[in-house]
């Protein structure tokens, strides 16, 4: 056979399949849980990836009140960022984001693991984070996927 024949197909955004799918969070290790999730948003699981193309899922994840963090990482791990004034860089510790919203959390580690780019924030964008069981997007009739 003649080796011209073989083309190596490459998605663009007309030719991407893009579904959506629920995780659930409940008793999940923090990063380990964000990781898979980064995975599926940028497409890594479908044998048509392609790096430089958005061609993951959204994924809807609920229950991110109930996910864990193993050892003393709830007090011991600091998020810093910096305001952009004198004197202003900020520290909290996860129970304390947590306190405040835990789909910050969540959101924080899936950010932290995608591309740091145009493509990464486009990514983001598909992702959805509820703290409880319920969500609004019974509409898109969401695949239930476990991790």
């Amino acid at each position: 056979m003649d080796t011209l024949s073989y083309k190596t197909i490459s998605a663009n955004k007309a030719t991407v399949e893009k579904d959506w799918v629920v995780v659930d969070a409940a008793g999940k290790v923090l990063g380990r849980f964000a990781s898979d999730v980064a995975k599926i948003l940028r497409g890594k699981n479908k044998p048509s990836f392609t790096p430089n193309v958005d061609c993951g899922d959204n994924v809807i994840v609920i229950n991110t009140d109930k996910i864990l963090m193993t050892g003393k990482k709830w007090d011991d791990r600091v998020y810093q960022h910096y305001t952009g004034y004198p004197g202003g860089q900020r520290e909290i510790t996860p129970r304390q984001l947590k306190a405040k919203s835990s789909t910050l959390l969540v959101e924080r580690a899936v950010r932290g693991m995608l591309p740091k780019n145009r493509l990464g924030r486009d990514l983001f964008r598909n992702l959805y984070v509820y703290e409880g069981a319920e969500h609004g997007h019974d509409a898109q009739k969401p695949k239930v996927k476990e991790i």
